[in-house]
């Protein structure tokens, strides 16, 4: 689905990220891989079926962003993963400013940047983004404020580039993961003193209904390449029905 594509995929050093970059390279997919910690990114290109480009970045630095695009666009860009993220718990009556803000500029406007970056390139190739979202950026999810906020932000930066850019060919979407067995989300504590009840309200709903990496990495597939060509706009759900209701 993807031979030949040239692709950025961001947070590859582990979990959804990692699982993105597999998969595409098993796809054919020209692959460059970025994160802020090297030795995973290392680790990942290991389990690659072909050699990626290796870019470290800071989410937290624009000019980072910006030089993680430079290196992915080398020889021009086709698709853009964005999956770098972190998770922060916290009750909301004493939860840190730092602490949000720090959370908004990875999952949020570092998003932003790697796109803005990128624009020229995909519509030189008539390439499209593939950006992630959350269960959490659908609804309410209690003690996850800031997390919440950044995924509600990137439904609204998909949605509105995908009107903004359709003239010219480059689609947007996003995933809307639910619960997926990571690193991140496993380093994780909930906050001490919660309402677990209330968290629970957002559980997933299938049987065995907490996703794989991998799983979520068959979407990024399909909805980077051209079996997707008509979809643009989307936020596709893949939650074990945690948001149906």
């Amino acid at each position: 689905m993807l031979q030949g594509k040239r692709a950025l995929v961001t947070g590859a050093a582990s979990g959804i990220g990692r699982a993105t970059a597999i998969r595409f390279a098993a796809e054919g997919a020209i692959v460059t891989i970025g994160d802020r910690n090297e030795a995973g990114l290392h680790e990942t290109a290991a389990m690659m079926a072909a050699p990626p480009r290796i870019q470290p970045f800071d989410a937290l630095d624009i000019a980072s962003c910006r030089r993680l695009v430079d290196a992915a666009a080398t020889d021009g860009l086709d698709v853009v993963c964005n999956i770098s993220g972190v998770l922060s718990w916290g009750r909301s009556e004493n939860y840190a400013l730092d602490d949000f803000a720090m959370v908004m500029q990875v999952n949020t406007i570092s998003v932003f940047a790697i796109i803005q970056a990128a624009l020229p390139h995909l519509i030189a190739s008539g390439g499209n983004v593939v950006n992630t979202a959350s269960a959490a950026g659908l609804v309410g999810i209690p003690y996850t404020v800031a997390y919440a906020a950044s995924k509600h932000a990137v439904v609204g930066i998909t949605k509105s580039l995908a009107i903004e850019y359709a003239a010219t060919g480059v689609r947007f979407n996003a995933i809307a993961p639910g619960q997926v067995n990571t690193p991140m989300t496993h380093a994780s504590a909930f906050p001490k003193g919660i309402d677990m009840d209330l968290l629970m309200r957002a559980a997933p709903k299938l049987r065995d209904g907490s996703c794989e990496p991998s799983d979520v990495a068959d979407l990024f597939a399909f909805l980077a390449s051209d079996q997707a060509k008509k979809i643009t706009g989307s936020i596709v759900s893949i939650d074990g029905g945690q948001v149906a209701g």
